[in-house]
């Protein structure tokens, strides 16, 4: 039997370590979802654009969907590295559907996590957003990419361990367990390291970062104070949003939960399980924007 996608909605979420997309119908209920690499626009537009079709299509054939219900579903996707809206137009003009907008995961992230409520969300994962809701209104700090921004998040926090053991190795920092072990896992030899980094994309560098985490919780003196920079970044930047007692915090992402121990205590007494996933946010927002287009006719 055809399924058509008249009153369809897609949602896709993208990162630097893969993507997903799910297909439901008008209620929410979902059809079918899929997952598929990497989906970083900054980092390999071709790689994140092929990806992001991948994971429909397979959503799509898990729901038993034809290709006329594609053609005129309501889409909404959130991809890691989408600056502008040519990157956006990029997106959107290679997609099936009625409508699709893109935006970057930041909107996705909140709206998943918050929902209708006010506060803050630090999705940190591979990158790290920071943002705080107020109704309608949103504002981010951060979330430039890992070669200027990013603080706290796997990558960083990967990178950040690499240059640690390095100093270790020089004889500026003492070596702990954490510092050994990694720098075994390159052959005890820093040029080893020199050519991993010459290489290496953000989601390389943050598959590093549970041994930091596992550390610390071990008081590992370097663990914990990778750790503690990270949470300080964290701190400043929800001071910087003005985020205030009423509101609430969500942690999210691999990372992001990791940290409710290290934040100030103002902050750990406002945290709140988030809603849902960026997944979920975007097919929210997919789905409002169908709702929109109904009440149009």
């Amino acid at each position: 039997m055809k399924i058509h996608g008249r009153h369809l909605i897609i949602g896709v979420d993208g990162g630097g370590t893969g993507c997903r997309a799910a297909i439901a119908a008008m209620d929410g209920s979902v059809l079918g979802q899929s997952t598929a690499g990497p989906a970083n626009i900054s980092t390999n537009a071709d790689q994140a654009i092929g990806n992001v079709r991948q994971a429909i299509m397979a959503s799509a054939e898990s729901a038993g969907l034809d290709d006329s219900a594609l053609r005129t579903a309501v889409l909404h996707v959130g991809l890691a590295g989408v600056l502008t809206d040519d990157d956006a137009q990029a997106v959107a003009r290679s997609l099936p559907g009625r409508s699709c907008k893109v935006t970057d995961d930041r909107v996705t992230s909140v709206i998943g996590a918050l929902g209708p409520r006010d506060g803050a969300l630090l999705s940190v994962g591979t990158g790290t957003i920071v943002a705080l809701k107020r109704g309608k209104f949103m504002r981010y700090v951060g979330g430039w990419g890992l070669h200027v921004s990013d603080q706290a998040s796997g990558a960083w926090l990967g990178r950040a361990l690499l240059e640690r053991v390095l100093l270790c190795h020089d004889g500026v920092e003492a070596y702990s367990n954490l510092t050994r072990a990694t720098f075994e896992t390159f052959g005890n030899e820093p040029n080893e390291i020199v050519s991993f980094a010459k290489g290496a994309r953000p989601g390389d560098y943050a598959k590093l970062a549970p041994s930091v985490f596992a550390s610390a919780g071990k008081d590992d003196p370097n663990g914990h104070a990778l750790v503690q920079l990270g949470a300080a970044y964290l701190n400043k930047a929800l001071d910087s949003l003005g985020f205030t007692e009423q509101d609430v915090l969500c942690l999210s992402g691999g990372v992001g939960p990791h940290y409710a121990g290290f934040l100030r205590a103002p902050f750990r007494e406002r945290i709140e399980p988030p809603l849902g996933n960026a997944l979920d946010g975007a097919l929210r927002l997919a789905r409002e924007a169908l709702q929109e287009q109904l009440e149009a006719r």
